[in-house]
């Protein structure tokens, strides 16, 4: 299969998740990607050991890739290192704010020598600002984002249930990445990318930040939708609780005659709009658990395919583990093949590239 960034180098001083994410992605395009590493390692190697004894994350966010050890206390290995980016066309590093420099390799510098270079450079806050030396992670920036205030149920904040800030910010740097390479294209020259963690973070947090400053501050609310009404998860008499959307007046009216049993409701003032209903989310979650709890969750899916409303099972990892969307890929390790969730993207009607 004929792979978009075959023929590309991509060289990545890398650890942890955010830069990995990005460059998993090159090399399943088919990018050559050599992932520098400290003789100690990547320390994501440590975080776990789910997978056939080696770390979960080190085994999804490292296939296809080449490792190449270096210590850059050492004048030699630094000079190795110069020397791949010579001849590089992606270089992207996740360093400590500072250390990129402090070891020799001035990017400015490194664009005049080579071009062509498309660098991209992850920190925690940017290279500029009062905190921009502060370590980040990713639980760090879901509280100091405040994306953690808006995360869990009443009672406290709570952290998203995957390394959110990290994917995004790798999915974030992928993109750039691949828009440098069309202007480069186009132009002949390459780009100096910056991507913080913060920025990509506050990015996604515009709809919750515009609320608050309208006077609307979101508040937590568990398995619910500050914004629209009904859209919560619901017990059933029998089975797996149910989450359920309705998503305009057209769904909520076919889903008062079909799942409550009354069209009265569905022109109610208290109801009558989505607006309306978020006011009075009690009363509306009410009328719909009342519902729901005499139904078995088999009765319930039933009616709300024939009114063709939006639904989801409660599931856990076992739900997704055995789940029929669920795609795979095999992957091979030191400790024999991999199973793991396949790239989402397919082209052409074919399973995934992988390098």
């Amino acid at each position: 299969m004929h792979t978009p960034l075959k023929g590309l180098k991509v060289l990545s001083l890398e650890q942890a998740v955010a830069a990995p994410f990005a460059t998993a992605r090159m090399a399943d395009a088919g990018a050559k990607v050599i992932k520098v590493e400290r003789p100690e390692g990547d320390f994501a190697r440590g975080y776990d050991r789910a997978a056939n004894g080696l770390s979960s994350y080190f085994v999804w966010l490292n296939r296809g890739k080449k490792s190449l050890v270096l210590d850059l206390t050492q004048q030699n290995d630094c000079n190795k290192l110069e020397q791949e980016i010579k001849t590089t066309d992606i270089f992207i590093q996740n360093l400590r704010y500072g250390v990129i420099s402090k070891l020799g390799f001035n990017l400015k510098r490194l664009h005049k020598v080579n071009p062509r270079l498309i660098s991209c450079s992850l920190t925690g806050f940017g290279q500029n600002g009062s905190i921009a030396k502060r370590k980040a992670y990713d639980l760090l920036i879901q509280a100091e984002t405040g994306l953690a205030s808006i995360t869990g149920g009443a009672n406290e904040a709570a952290r998203v249930g995957i390394s959110i800030v990290d994917i995004a910010t790798g999915s974030t740097a992928y993109s750039a990445c691949l828009e440098a390479l069309i202007q480069r294209g186009i132009t002949g020259k390459g780009s100096r990318i910056e991507v913080s963690l913060f920025d990509v973070m506050a990015e996604w947090l515009t709809v919750p930040l515009l609320n608050h400053e309208s006077g609307n501050t979101p508040t937590r609310m568990g398995l619910a939708h500050p914004s629209i009404a009904p859209y919560g998860v619901f017990k059933t008499k029998v089975g797996p609780d149910l989450l359920i959307a309705v998503q305009s007046e057209r769904e909520w009216f076919s889903f008062c005659k079909l799942l409550l049993n009354d069209t009265d409701i569905a022109s109610n003032p208290k109801y009558s709009s989505n607006i309306a209903r978020v006011t009075n989310r009690a009363q509306t979650d009410n009328l719909v658990s009342g519902v729901l709890s005499k139904l078995t969750t088999e009765e319930a899916i039933d009616i709300l395919q024939l009114a063709d409303i939006a639904f989801a099972l409660l599931n856990d990892m076992e739900g997704l583990s055995t789940h029929p969307c669920l795609r795979r890929i095999k992957i091979k390790t030191e400790k024999g093949p991999i199973s793991i969730p396949a790239p989402p993207a397919i082209f052409n009607g074919t399973e995934p590239r992988l390098a």
